[in-house]
């Protein structure tokens, strides 16, 4: 019997080669875009995804390939699981990832689910990932053969029932082997460039999407160093992020960074370089793939933000939602808010939302 497969079409490449693949596998495929934001609260633009030329773009690589097509409205669920947790995270102090959010809530979440209503198998996408079955049928989220494209860390959210029903069959391929097939196989987007930004803030300016987005002020305050003396004025917590060096306003004769943001008294503090080191997080909301639980302490590679390298460290499960992380050296910018990957080679074991860092 021919299996069906759901795939996830945001216009791009990557996606398009997905839904290819999964035809030359013999699934009966069927195309999908989800509509997520309606543009009014972040101007669309070439440089974001989930545009309305996206979707087009989508249904015409769909017309190409002989297979059904529909849009989706998911407008309320993304404002709601992905808007809605970026401008909380900002307004606590935090930098979220909303693309973890989007993966975790709506695209492996709700797509999967209504993949399912449509009686298809698996749910397909553009990410360049791997998931193997164990001999034991547990299964497993591994980096694509690519490692300047894997998306590995976006996906650690993936639970064994999820993991089950997705395939991803760029996982072993290059972006230059895509763009290649796609070019063969006569598909217009074959040389359309990836997006680069958040697709409902998709000019960088987290701080003025808030603001529009809630119509509330984030009132001024001081920049502070690590004494409590004043070095300036900020314009909202919600403008800055840890590690942060540019669009400050304060000179000080020397280079002066974010290092932490006191909700409590709206003080900005700005420090060295050397103040941005830590060795220690704690992290909550883990999900973990390849075991239930951390039988004890275990030894890994960590990552604390989407491109940078794995990191040797120490990870202990506290409780049954948190971790700590201790790395060998210390790492500069650890940033709550964002997630903390865990690897054993090229096998994700899981992750979760940094809440704590310790100072050195």
């Amino acid at each position: 019997m021919e299996n069906k497969a759901l795939i996830a079409m945001s216009g791009g490449v990557d996606s398009s080669v997905a839904a290819l693949l999964m035809q030359r596998e013999g699934c009966a495929c069927m195309g999908v875009t989800m509509k997520l934001h309606s543009g009014q609260v972040g101007e669309e633009s070439g440089k974001s995804c989930c545009t309305a030329d996206d979707a087009e773009d989508a249904r015409s690589v769909a017309c190409r390939l002989g297979i059904p097509f529909y849009v989706f409205n998911y407008t309320e669920a993304f404002d709601r699981q992905v808007i809605g947790r970026f401008v909380a995270a900002y307004e606590a102090g935090d930098t979220p990832n909303p693309c973890i959010d989007c993966n975790r809530y709506l695209k492996f979440s709700l797509l999967l689910e209504r993949a399912r209503t449509l009686g298809c198998e698996y749910l397909a996408t553009g990410h360049y990932a791997r998931t193997e079955r164990r001999p034991d049928g547990r299964w497993l989220l591994k980096k694509a053969a690519s490692g300047e494209k894997d998306q590995s860390y976006v996906l650690y959210t993936l639970t064994q029932d999820e993991l089950a029903h997705v395939r991803f069959p760029l996982g072993a391929m290059t972006k230059a082997q895509v763009r290649a097939m796609a070019e063969e196989n006569g598909l217009l987007n074959a040389r359309k460039r990836d997006s680069q930004d958040i697709c409902f803030v998709p000019d960088g300016d987290y701080a003025a999407f808030i603001r529009r987005y809630t119509g509330r002020d984030y009132p001024a305050g001081d920049f502070v160093d690590g004494a409590g003396n004043v070095l300036g004025r900020h314009k909202g917590q919600i403008a800055y992020t840890i590690g942060q060096r540019r669009g400050l306003g304060v000179s000080g004769g020397r280079k002066l960074y974010v290092c932490r943001k006191c909700k409590e008294n709206n003080t900005v503090v700005l420090g060295d370089n050397e103040r941005l080191f830590s060795r220690r997080l704690l992290a909550r909301d883990i999900n973990l793939i390849p075991f239930d639980a951390l039988p004890g302490p275990i030894r890994c590679r960590a990552r604390v933000r989407y491109k940078q390298t794995e990191q040797p460290a120490t990870v202990t499960q506290t409780g049954p939602d948190e971790l700590e992380v201790v790395f060998d050296e210390p790492q500069r910018a650890i940033t709550t808010g964002q997630a903390v990957v865990l690897y054993d080679g090229d096998m994700v074991l899981g992750g979760g939302t940094i809440y704590q860092t310790e100072e050195l």
